[in-house]
């Protein structure tokens, strides 16, 4: 694995003295230990004897430099040394974190990462442009995809699931940059959404009736605003025995489930062949006899055939979108529909997408970071031109605390939905009084949003 070190035992008195400060002992010995290794050989060897081999080769450079590092040091440049070889360098050590949700680097000396719904800056940094993209492309192929000058830019996915895109130059104009949207390994449960005070109980209940009886969803917000975390919890609900199929461009959902069949786009090769789009996967979909088919988010020509899937049997089916609000959501899903270059009246696409959505949920992330799901409405049809909606439930912003955190509360809104007659035919079991105006909850409130419902959410 290692080459000969007689090279590195004779010292070239051209060069200059290295310097004794603790960091450049470290980072020399981490460069010349790296110059040593034969990486390739490196990776097939069992964690214990690369751990073992390196440690002994790192105290040797130790003693070279006649300078030693204290047992934490050493621990540190070990780990380093691994991280280099089979992880993603610097930002590995992020990707243990667990409170960590974003990774974001902006070049290889600026490194952004994000806990708690805040951004802080790190220390952590790459040694160049070339040791970010050499992380990048070895990401790329991981997942059998590449980046390069010919195709500079990447959606991918890691092993644990966290969401990657990285884009280099000649588009990235100041250096490669990367973004890593990470997902924990245990999917957040709908338990984990109260204790968070993301909805209610009273919600919750109702959600999963929706989604247990085979009634079409489509979840809207914008960035980061927790669709895809609600997309995961809604489609727990669904029946063990029913057949499932998830599309995506980048597989990021967390079915924990048996009976699913889990679907990737493939992106074109160097010849700009074989590409295979969303819009391809659904229409293959239909004919593997899916009882529900969830696409991770919806983004173009795909949102008519995701239209008629909903409309021709395939009830219960999900997907996301991003917009600001509600009626954003409608008229993206439209925008996308005329991408078909179909010439579609108008009236009729609005016609079809309100016979195809039953129900449309909002997410927000709110001043802080915090992210909720800032309503719940029913679309009930069209009235002229129009898709009429009706609010059942809602968060409203009352302002801001001391910490910068937004601060307001949880509404019904007094309207049951026609949806409920359907619901309580196919065995949903909620109570008369679930729609009844009232404030659910006031946030921050100290878990007032899990004990402020007399319903269970379970």
């Amino acid at each position: 694995m290692f080459s000969s070190m007689n090279g590195i035992n004779r010292l070239n008195p051209a060069q200059p003295a290295p310097s004794n400060s603790p960091q450049q002992i470290k980072a020399n010995v981490h460069r010349r230990l790296l110059e040593t290794m034969d990486l390739t050989e490196a990776r097939r060897m069992p964690v214990e004897q690369l751990h073992a081999e390196c440690s002994r080769r790192v105290d040797m450079l130790l003693t070279e430099q006649r300078c030693p590092l204290s047992a934490p040091e050493k621990l540190q440049l070990l780990r380093e040394v691994l991280d280099e070889i089979f992880g993603l360098g610097p930002v590995e050590e992020f990707l243990r974190d667990p409170l960590v949700s974003d990774v974001l680097v902006n070049g290889p000396s600026l490194i952004y990462v994000e806990r708690f719904g805040r951004l802080e800056e790190t220390t952590a940094a790459f040694r160049d442009d070339a040791q970010l993209i050499q992380v990048i492309q070895r990401i790329a192929a991981s997942v059998g995809r590449r980046i390069d000058e010919s195709s500079p830019m990447l959606d991918a996915r890691l092993a644990d699931g966290s969401r990657v895109n990285a884009i280099i130059p000649p588009l990235a104009i100041d250096g490669p940059a990367m973004s890593i949207r990470r997902f924990g390994i245990v999917p957040i449960s709908i338990e984990k959404l109260l204790e968070l005070e993301s909805l209610t109980p009273e919600m919750a209940l109702f959600l999963e009736a929706c989604v247990r009886t085979k009634v079409n969803i489509l979840v809207s917000g914008g960035t980061g605003s927790g669709k895809t975390t609600l997309l995961n919890v809604l489609s727990r609900w669904i029946p063990s025995d029913e057949r499932v199929v998830t599309i995506e461009d980048a597989a990021e959902l967390q079915m924990q489930r048996r009976h699913v069949i889990r679907l990737e786009t493939r992106p074109p090769n160097i010849e700009g062949k074989g590409e295979v789009t969303q819009r391809d996967l659904l229409r293959n979909t239909l004919r593997m006899r899916p009882d529900r088919i969830i696409i991770g988010e919806v983004r173009g020509a795909e949102a008519l055939d995701m239209l008629q899937a909903m409309n021709t049997g395939h009830e219960g089916s999900m997907t996301t979108v991003h917009a600001n609000n509600a009626r954003d959501a409608l008229r993206r899903i439209e925008n996308m529909v005329s991408m078909t270059g179909l010439n579609f009246p108008v009236t009729a696409i609005r016609q079809q997408t309100a016979s195809a959505v039953d129900l449309l949920i909002q997410t927000s992330r709110l001043a802080g970071g915090r992210r909720k799901v800032v309503g719940i409405a029913e679309i009930t049809g069209t009235e002229g031109d129009a898709i009429c909606l009706q609010d059942l439930f809602a968060y409203r912003q009352l302002g801001i605390d001391d910490e910068g955190n937004a601060r307001g509360q949880f509404e019904a809104c007094g309207v049951r939905p026609q949806l409920f007659e359907r619901l309580r035919e196919r065995g949903a079991d909620l109570p008369d009084d679930l729609f009844h105006r009232r404030v659910l909850a006031t946030w921050p409130g100290n878990g007032s949003a899990r004990k402020a419902g007399s319903h269970n959410a379970s």
